[in-house]
């Protein structure tokens, strides 16, 4: 979403993605330097967190800000976020998988509960200001969903733009791009050796690593965590 957004503000020029990393691009507002840099820009800024609705800035309530949440299948969030968790050396390395899925569904990683964040954030669903999309709908039609966000955001972009917006951000524009792909962190920061912050930018690679016990397990605990929301996502389909 980042490389999205960083395009939809240039216009689908890419000149500025692929020179500028993209935290500077779009900082981390909850850590001190990312505030620090966010404060340095002039408006309308990009913004980023992982933070749950109830910590976030109250003064998002009275303010012309804009929400985009992005929300993908747990299970590949929990797959994606254990091989995260090897490279970076800020997060404890998983001991295993087993362990690191128990953990996700106790809410016991930082950030807390994937449940929690999500229908948290779903309060605010119907708000003229939050909009918010799955990973699946942007790998399954980028195009409609940058024209989507465009809408959203308005942002008036021209055929030729939306086209060069979709290029460079397809997972394989962002592999072969250092500002996006992480390859230029410090080794202290990012272990590039312990594999790819990149993986596979694909939909159900969890099936790949859950076993017929852990997707039941899995299974019982989304249904009764995720009871009364009345929202289908794409993966409750499936």
């Amino acid at each position: 979403m980042t490389e999205i957004l960083s395009l939809i503000r240039s216009h689908g020029c890419p000149s500025w993605s692929r020179t500028v990393l993209n935290s500077d691009r779009m900082p981390w507002f909850s850590t001190r330097l990312g505030l620090e840099s966010a404060l340095s820009y002039p408006p309308p800024r990009l913004l980023t967190c992982h933070l749950p609705k109830h910590i976030f800035p109250k003064s998002f309530s009275h303010s012309s800000a804009k929400v985009i949440y992005t929300l993908r299948d747990p299970r590949d969030v929990v797959v994606s976020y254990y091989y995260f968790s090897k490279m970076c050396n800020s997060y404890e390395d998983p001991t295993s998988f087993e362990q690191f899925l128990r953990d996700f569904l106790n809410g016991e990683l930082p950030h807390g509960s994937w449940f929690e964040h999500v229908r948290g954030w779903m309060e605010m669903k119907d708000a003229e200001n939050f909009f918010f999309i799955t990973y699946e709908e942007l790998k399954q039609d980028l195009r409609s969903s940058v024209r989507r966000l465009c809408q959203f955001l308005g942002e008036d972009l021209d055929d030729d733009a939306i086209s060069s917006v979709v290029q460079n951000s397809s997972f394989t524009a962002m592999q072969e791009n250092p500002m996006c792909s992480s390859i230029l962190l410090p080794a202290d920061i990012m272990d590039q050796t312990k594999g790819r912050f990149l993986r596979k930018g694909i939909c159900g690679d969890w099936k790949n690593h859950f076993t017929v016990a852990q997707s039941e397990t899995f299974d019982r605990i989304y249904q009764d965590r995720m009871q009364g929301l009345n929202m289908t996502f794409p993966w409750d389909r499936h």
